[in-house]
């Protein structure tokens, strides 16, 4: 997408454009900053990274929530030529170790909120620890540029020469989960972001004046996006600490937002608090979980410009999506796919199928990452017309893409992704279990939800299951129904009966 085949980060060439629009606002302090005022932050935590010895090619993992201080750090390790690894605050110590030691870190980023977590993987692994916000712990140092209550009146002494970079070149490592319960980090260009911004502007519009309220965890593509797109753009970001339906509706409205990324659940929240879109407001981009038919129809009855989307992590976000028209149009659809996207749909004897046949979705463009860390899961991803996205789906004559089940049987939960192996595996590591089978169950308010099926020859309280997956589990990996079983119901291959399971738990699980 850059014809040049070279670049500077966005912000550089933003800052040089249009210096004094303004770029972010903390919707938590509501302060603002013009690009000047962000460059310049960025300018003097890339300093303070270039003289503790990051450079290009090295890893800067952020372990925050959400706000201006991770774009920051994001974009200070663009202008190294070095790599931002947003990680997710929500998983356990052990889970994030592990992360961190694949994506191999240089150092890593934290808040206050996080600073004991940040020390276990630190100590763990041999890494520097940096803080945006004033640290109590004498082993982290202060970010002090990257605070959104610090003010820097004057531009920082220390030169700061931006990283050239090729459109091939590592900026982001953004982790998801895998079907094997393994963490996969995703690996993410310039070049790839750069497509990814441009296709969304040519689907959704774009306007001098929009302003993108980021209330999705930075730490998934979601909430990262708005971020890197309106910097591209030279429009505003306006960054919530975390999606509250009351606060983030007066969000919407205190800010004149003219565009929004949510997951069904959000939107679903926004509706049942009675929040109604302001004038402003030109899109609803609702992704990250199927939206039910019903939802769609509350939304239109309410006047909500919702635009249905089906994306990946490793695709930078959007591959589809629909218009408020063709959803209301064409039931279920995610429209066509964006500018620069090629999707295929394979049977399983890897051809294409016929229009209107359900198959396996391929997708190919600028913007589909180059892999992901390891090797291996690279080369089971990708075939010869491109990225195995793991979801079946079929496409009419006009080109509208619908997206049916997934082939693995990964948990979609609240926008979250849940490996229900990785899940079943800790719950048979109880003493008191002898196996156990895990799925998804259709859930009004999360999308799916959490089951698991627990087989033991001893009786077993579900509060002894509780106890043993806290701090093993992440709170939206942790089972929400619960029933026990002789034994599973299985297949006459012997395999796991999902479907059986499912019901199942449907008729007699507990909510632990």
């Amino acid at each position: 997408m850059n014809p040049g085949g070279t670049t500077r980060d966005p912000l550089s060439h933003r800052v040089a454009s249009t210096p004094d629009r303004t770029a972010i606002i903390d919707a938590k302090t509501e302060k603002r900053w013009t690009y000047r005022e962000f460059d310049r932050r960025v300018d003097h935590v890339t300093a303070i990274f270039r003289e503790d010895g990051i450079g290009r090619g090295d890893r800067i993992g952020i372990l925050s929530a959400s706000r201006p201080a991770v774009a920051v750090v994001c974009f200070a390790a663009m202008r190294l030529g070095a790599t931002a690894v947003p990680l997710n605050v929500r998983e356990t110590t052990d889970t994030l170790c592990l992360q961190a030691s694949r994506a191999n870190l240089l150092t890593l980023v934290c808040e206050r909120e996080t600073e004991s977590t940040t020390l276990e993987i630190a100590s763990e692994l041999a890494l520097s620890c940096w803080s945006v916000d004033d640290p109590t712990a004498d082993t982290i140092e202060w970010l002090e540029g990257a605070a959104a209550e610090t003010v820097i009146d004057e531009p920082d002494t220390r030169e700061v020469d931006p990283a050239t970079l090729e459109d091939d070149d590592e900026v982001i490592v953004m982790f998801t989960s895998g079907t094997s319960g393994e963490p996969k980090g995703v690996r993410l260009t310039i070049g790839n972001l750069l497509a990814s911004a441009t296709a969304s502007a040519f689907r959704l519009g774009l306007e001098r004046g929009d302003r993108w309220l980021c209330c999705l965890p930075t730490y998934h593509m979601g909430g990262l996006a708005p971020v890197i797109r309106s910097t591209l753009y030279g429009t505003t970001a306006v960054v919530q600490r975390r999606f509250d339906a009351e606060r983030t509706a007066a969000c919407l409205d205190r800010y004149d937002i003219t565009g929004v990324s949510l997951v069904p659940t959000m939107c679903t929240r926004l509706l049942e608090a009675g929040w109604r879109p302001p004038e402003t407001l030109r899109f609803v981009l609702l992704g990250g979980a199927a939206a039910s038919s019903e939802l769609l129809e509350r939304c239109f009855d309410r006047g909500v410009a919702v635009y249905p989307t089906y994306g990946m992590t490793e695709t930078a976000s959007q591959i589809a999506t629909a218009t408020p028209e063709q959803a209301q149009q064409h039931d279920g659809t995610v429209g066509q796919p964006l500018a620069f996207v090629d999707v295929t749909i394979l049977g399983t004897d890897g051809t294409p199928v016929e229009r209107g046949e359900f198959g396996d979705l391929v997708v190919s463009g600028p913007m589909v990452t180059p892999g992901y860390l390891e090797d291996r899961h690279t080369e089971a991803a990708f075939v010869d017309g491109g990225l195995r996205t793991g979801d079946t789906a079929r496409q009419d004559e006009a080109g509208r893409l619908w997206i049916g089940g997934r082939r693995d049987d990964r948990i979609v939960t609240g926008g979250e992704n849940v490996d229900p192996e990785a899940v079943a595996e800790i719950l048979r590591d109880h003493p008191d279990v002898d196996d156990a089978a895990v799925v998804g169950l259709d859930d009004p308010e999360w999308g799916e939800r959490v089951g698991a099926l627990v087989v033991s020859a001893r009786p077993l309280e579900v509060d002894s299951l509780r106890s043993h997956w806290e701090g093993r589990l992440a709170d939206f990996k942790r089972p929400k129904t619960v029933a026990m079983a002789d034994e599973l119901p299985r297949t006459a291959s012997g395999t796991v009966d999902r479907e059986a399971v499912r019901d199942r738990l449907n008729r007699a699980g507990t909510d632990p």
